[in-house]
């Protein structure tokens, strides 16, 4: 665990599933068979919904994606005229083994890049390497832990409060608080993945590979600025209806929606969802994330990450391999730390906050050079409200109740519903999509 999980956010598929060639097939060459042609509503245009919806199209299976806002990709995104190169908003990081992306990325020969930053702790008011913390102490392939939280857990293990803002950087890759986060059910859920710990970068975007492969097959298929408010499945046919009051019939849904709406109840059942599934997602956690991009007309700090700020938890160098002459730094903020900023509210004093610590660390040279600051808030976005799920003391088995089907109806998918150990990211996201939209396939059949 040592890259920010929120960057492995972005890693790719270790497909179970094999979609038919993404790179060979066209628009002319997609299965048309209108004997299995049955409208799927897909409730989000996040990377879930995407590929559930590229999948139906495969099989000739008619859908509409159904997104809030006003554009696809949910907590994907990029940003251009920041700097000399794009910046990915959201998920940025890969991995490559057994991945769909993976092959898109061979096939294309899309240029990709090593990241290899060292990791690098701020503590007793110096930046240094070598620290007694050692990320094994929140995993462990044999050791079963108690319910307890990662902060609970470190002082357990003889760390003092000295170490706070560490364990906190720590707990921020998986999207929590310290206090919150349970190391038990965190662990047992590590131990369900294969992802590697290697992580690269595309020399673009993440968001550019949905746009180049998948996007051009479902993009006449979905509806922006849709706001679902009520799903009623108590006839033979589903009936969505958005805010204004439109209305979507559909024989399948598929919701893949951010736990925090399904959590805040922006959706309304009927009949209401069965009770353990409501009690299922109130137990997964989702808290404050935000990444903020500071760009500096001089590069004053080194090329790792580093892990123990009070105000930021971790920094790092996002301009690793990049061919720029632009110095930009990120922030990467969650839990508490990220309410906390958030509640300023406005990016002026986000800013201001993190310049203020990173003149503590760097002697003042942070505001002597700094140019301008982009800020990712997800807590703001409507449709988000946080970074991505956690795993919070007595979750249990919150995940596999969440992702079973309700009636044969209704279907939930994106990345809180991963079921093997890739929450959080973008490839246990894509998972979860091509699952549903197969079960739906075969239900059909």
């Amino acid at each position: 665990m040592n890259r920010r999980k929120f960057l492995k956010h972005s890693t790719v598929l270790s497909a179970s599933v094999l979609i038919p060639s993404i790179l060979t097939s066209c628009a002319s060459e997609i299965e048309e068979d209108n004997s299995k042609k049955v409208q799927v509503l897909i409730i989000g245009g996040g990377a879930a919904g995407l590929f559930a919806g590229y999948t139906l199209k495969q099989k000739g299976v008619s859908f509409k994606i159904l997104e809030a806002s006003s554009k696809y990709g949910g907590r994907l995104g990029k940003q251009t005229g920041f700097a000399d190169f794009d910046i990915d908003q959201g998920a940025e990081w890969l991995h490559l083994e057994n991945s769909i992306i993976g092959k898109i990325i061979k096939e294309t020969q899309t240029k990709i890049i090593l990241d290899d930053a060292d990791l690098q702790y701020w503590y007793n008011n110096r930046i240094t390497s070598i620290l007694p913390l050692q990320t094994d102490i929140f995993r462990s392939e044999t050791e079963v832990f108690q319910d307890v939280s990662f902060l609970e857990h470190a002082h357990q293990k003889g760390l003092d409060n000295s170490y706070n803002y560490i364990v906190e950087a720590y707990a921020g890759d998986q999207g929590a608080s310290a206090t919150n986060i349970s190391v038990k059910w965190d662990n047992e859920e590590a131990k369900k993945s294969n992802s590697q710990e290697r992580n690269y970068k595309f020399g673009k975007t993440y968001f550019d590979v949905f746009e180049d492969y998948i996007v051009p097959f479902v993009k006449q298929d979905i509806n922006l600025n849709t706001i679902v408010k009520k799903i009623d499945y108590s006839g033979s046919s589903i009936e969505v209806t958005d805010r204004n009051g439109a209305t979507f019939i559909a024989d399948k849904v598929i919701v893949t929606v951010p736990i925090t709406i399904l959590k805040s109840n922006d959706i309304t059942f009927k009949p209401s969802l069965p009770n353990e599934k409501i009690a299922a997602f109130q137990k997964i956690g989702m808290e404050a994330g935000m990444k903020v991009f500071l760009k500096f007309s001089k590069k004053f700090y080194p090329s790792s990450f580093i892990y123990g700020g009070s105000i930021c938890a971790a920094y790092g160098d996002v301009t690793i391999g990049k061919q720029t002459n632009d110095n930009v730094l990120l922030a990467f903020i969650m839990g508490k730390q990220a309410q906390a900023l958030s509640d300023l509210n406005s990016n002026e004093a986000i800013t201001k906050a993190l310049l203020t610590e990173l003149d503590t660390m760097f002697g003042d040279k942070a505001s002597a050079n700094f140019i301008k600051s982009s800020v990712q808030n997800f807590t703001k976005h409507p449709f988000i409200r946080g970074a991505y799920s956690y795993s919070p003391i007595g979750m249990e088995n919150a995940r596999e109740i969440l992702a079973e089907s309700v009636s044969g109806k209704i279907f939930f998918a994106g990345e809180a519903t991963n079921l093997k150990g890739d929450h959080q990211t973008v490839h246990g996201a894509v998972a979860t999509g091509v699952e549903q939209a197969e079960k739906i396939i075969s239900l059909l059949k």
